[in-house]
């Protein structure tokens, strides 16, 4: 769907920090005009200040969308400046993690149209990925929509309930704190190999980013890509001796680490 059949209806952001900004640029690039968004920002940037939008001004009268770009303890605060949009036309996105459709139909009204998506800061290089779901009051074009709105920073999934959010949020929404601290470690590691950390670091980034791209333009599933990469008795399953260890690899330790992610998005939905 053109992001362009905004241009007319209008849009508000609120919040322009580091993923509302990155959500503005993918829109403007994408067919949005400045002049129909209006933002609601305390601190804006020198960034925000130069796009040309309506900035921390007036809200338009039924604009087709508002999106809820601030951090999940904010919400409370931020949320009753839009209540007046609330339980029309006008559709709710939100990726405030934690935060329920029912939370948010409550403070805005019965009947407002929600949608919570969970992107993760990979759009702020347009390749993030983000999941969504809508309530009932959510009509298809607009839910269309709303996907067309986080695919402007990366791929969409729709989700079928809104309980899979917490399992979304522990696999991609944290996701990539993992691979940073990956990077990490086999940095360390190549330090303590003799590498100089520079090279070690160079060395991490490019093997992780160009191995994920690979596996995303590859026929083959991550399975059958590890095993090209591995020789019989080699260097490559020496240390998948290591990693794949039932009791002490990678088996035992990404599923506590994504349950333990999972739950703790459960306990701030409460």
């Amino acid at each position: 769907m053109d992001l362009s059949e905004l241009n007319n209806a209008g849009l508000v952001l609120l919040g322009c920090g580091k993923m509302g900004s990155a959500l503005l640029q993918g829109w403007l690039q994408n067919g949005l005009e400045a002049a129909s968004v209006t933002v609601l920002e305390p601190n804006p940037s020198d960034w925000l200040r130069g796009t040309g939008v309506h900035l921390n001004t007036a809200l338009p009268a039924r604009p087709a969308m508002a999106v809820l770009a601030v951090k999940p303890q904010m919400m409370g605060d931020a949320l009753p400046a839009l209540q007046a949009l609330g339980g029309g036309a006008t559709v709710f996105v939100s990726i405030a993690a934690g935060t329920s459709l029912a939370t948010i139909e409550r403070v805005l009204g019965a009947g407002t149209p929600v949608v919570r998506a969970m992107p993760n800061t990979p759009a702020a290089v347009g390749r993030g990925i983000t999941a969504l779901i809508g309530n009932d009051f959510v009509p298809v074009a607009a839910l269309d929509l709303a996907r067309a709105l986080m695919a402007a920073v990366g791929q969409t999934v729709m989700l079928t309930s809104e309980a899979q959010m917490d399992a979304v949020t522990a696999v991609s929404g944290s996701g990539p704190a993992y691979v940073f601290h990956l990077i990490e470690t086999m940095t360390a590691a190549g330090v303590a190999q003799g590498l100089p950390e520079e090279m070690a670091l160079q060395l991490a980034k490019a093997t992780v980013a160009g191995a994920g791209a690979l596996a995303e333009a590859a026929a083959e599933s991550p399975a059958q890509l590890r095993v090209n990469v591995t020789s019989p008795n080699g260097t490559t399953a020496a240390a998948l001796g290591v990693l794949m260890n039932p009791e002490t690899g990678f088996p035992a330790l990404l599923p506590r680490a994504i349950k333990a992610a999972a739950e703790r998005s459960r306990e701030l939905g409460q």
